[in-house]
């Protein structure tokens, strides 16, 4: 598989493996080290936090791809900061998406199993008489209904608002 440069996309795939890893082993390490210090609210905070990390990245990685090229390519000959880099964002929109989507996305979501779990114990510390199978199951629900609710209404404003919401992200990260 070449791409248009004549490079392999497997150099993609082997860097966004790796990339992964590193990422989810460094946030994974700190949100739980963070967590054995913090109350029951904080560690709920955190969570949400992770959770709307996950959904802000989906809605670039969807407005990215559904992006259109042509206005940024006037705004870029005006010298408008952001533009020529929203241009290259929406050229790379495979490996845009995918970043935010899978790589964001999918870290987002192991660390907030890992941080349901976390809570879940937290709940039982405090002995209410429920069993811990309905504390678990209560507790991965709702971070499951938050996230598949968030990214539904994300995808749906990244869709509408795709040109706004990809010159925002290009002005962020723009240094020229």
């Amino acid at each position: 598989m070449k791409n248009k440069r004549g490079k392999s996309q497997y150099v993609w795939v082997v860097r966004v493996t790796v990339l992964t890893f590193v990422l989810a082993g460094v946030f994974n390490f700190l949100s739980l080290s963070l967590m054995e210090r913090v109350n029951l609210f904080w560690a709920v905070m955190t969570l949400l936090a992770v959770i709307f990390i996950g959904v802000m990245f989906d809605i670039v990685g969807i407005a990215v791809a559904s992006a259109d090229e042509a206005p940024f390519h006037s705004m870029a000959a005006k010298g408008v900061r952001g533009a020529a880099r929203a241009i290259r964002l929406i050229r790379n929109s495979e490996k845009v998406l995918n970043f935010c989507g899978d790589v964001i996305g999918d870290i987002a979501g192991i660390l907030s199993g890992s941080l349901a779990a976390v809570i879940a114990m937290l709940l039982l510390l405090f002995d209410m008489g429920i069993q811990s199978v309905v504390v678990s199951i209560a507790v991965t629900s709702m971070v499951a209904a938050l996230t598949v609710g968030g990214k539904a209404v994300g995808k749906s404003i990244a869709i509408r608002y795709a040109k706004n919401i990809v010159y925002f992200v290009a002005r962020m990260i723009s240094f020229e």
